[in-house]
């Protein structure tokens, strides 16, 4: 890329012979990387290297069931999500035709009293009985990642460390796995169609683990404009959302990405992206951090009322 996107070792924050010299290195290279393009890989995260692998084996199993059986988990937008769906580009007011994927939709809705907290679907694949007990493993994992590398960032605007995670101690996350079929299952892409049209995402931050392909990730660089995504064995993609570039004022930039179409030159290859999107309390009131570290104020949200919003314009 045009941009280059640092691989950040996140070992050198959670050690038990870090330093605050170095911490601090860490946190002004975060703070680069995010001002240019809104994306990091993480390594040294202390996550189980086979964890994402285990998950990624029972989802497949399940998106290859039938799809009579599949559809008995459509639950409102969770659970199982077919293809015809989701059209992620009209969240930029784009016209293109609905993603070529099929999604495993799951979060937690927090609100103000503990016992509201509802994790959603109710009902798992029968079919998949460790489906659950997986994800649940593997977001928990999540959450806690996601929670360190939010105080590396606050420490990158040299605020107090829980500046962002006082509002997430309870917070609205949302995991989703997408698998994207083959060509020889989806055909021709139609013109415009993507596996994931272009957008940014709309929370705090996003990690991604994904599988590189043909049709895979692709970043938009101001320079060059779409380049593949960097990858590399054990990372973790992050990319700020559009709420955390509210919140710091544009001081960093939401990620636009997009998803290519499933090849015509390899008609075999589907993928499965692990995507966790963390986000605050849904009260939480997200203010424009001023200047000299804000660069431009945004009108206050709430981020429940804007992620919500943003769902509605994507999800048919």
């Amino acid at each position: 890329m045009a941009t280059p996107i640092p691989v950040i070792d996140l070992s050198r924050w959670t050690a038990n012979h870090r330093n605050r010299a170095d911490q601090e290195l860490l946190a002004a290279q975060v703070d680069r990387s995010l001002q240019s393009t809104g994306f990091l890989l993480v390594t040294g995260h202390g996550i189980e290297p086979d964890l994402p692998s285990q998950v990624r084996a029972e989802a497949n199993d399940f998106f290859h069931l039938p799809r009579a059986a599949k559809q008995h988990y459509d639950q409102n937008r969770r659970g199982w999500i077919g293809r015809e769906r989701v059209t992620t580009a009209r969240s930029e007011g784009t016209r293109t035709p609905p993603d070529l994927l099929e999604v495993w939709s799951c979060g937690v809705n927090s609100s103000a009293r503990p016992a509201d907290a509802q994790q959603l679907p109710r009902d798992w694949p029968e079919e998949i009985p460790t489906l659950r007990p997986l994800v649940t493993a593997y977001t928990d994992r999540m959450r806690t990642l996601a929670d360190t590398l939010l105080e590396v960032m606050a420490a990158a605007l040299r605020q107090p460390a829980d500046f962002f995670t006082r509002h997430t101690t309870r917070p609205h996350w949302d995991f989703t796995i997408n698998w994207y079929p083959a060509a020889n299952e989806t055909g021709t892409a139609a013109p415009g169609q993507f596996r994931v049209g272009p957008h940014t995402d709309f929370g705090l931050i996003t990690l991604l683990e994904r599988q590189p392909g043909k049709g895979g990730l692709q970043i938009y660089d101001d320079a060059a404009g779409w380049q593949d995504a960097p990858h590399e064995p054990g990372t973790y993609t992050l990319n700020i959302g559009d709420l955390m570039a509210r919140w710091s004022g544009d001081r960093w930039r939401s990620g636009r990405h997009r998803v290519l179409p499933p090849p015509a030159e390899a008609p075999q290859e589907e993928l499965t992206s692990l995507v966790y999107f963390h986000g605050c309390a849904p009260h939480t009131d997200i203010t424009s951090l001023p200047a000299p570290l804000g660069r431009r104020p945004y009108s206050p949200v709430r981020a429940g009322d804007y992620l919500h919003d943003k769902m509605r314009t994507i999800l048919g």
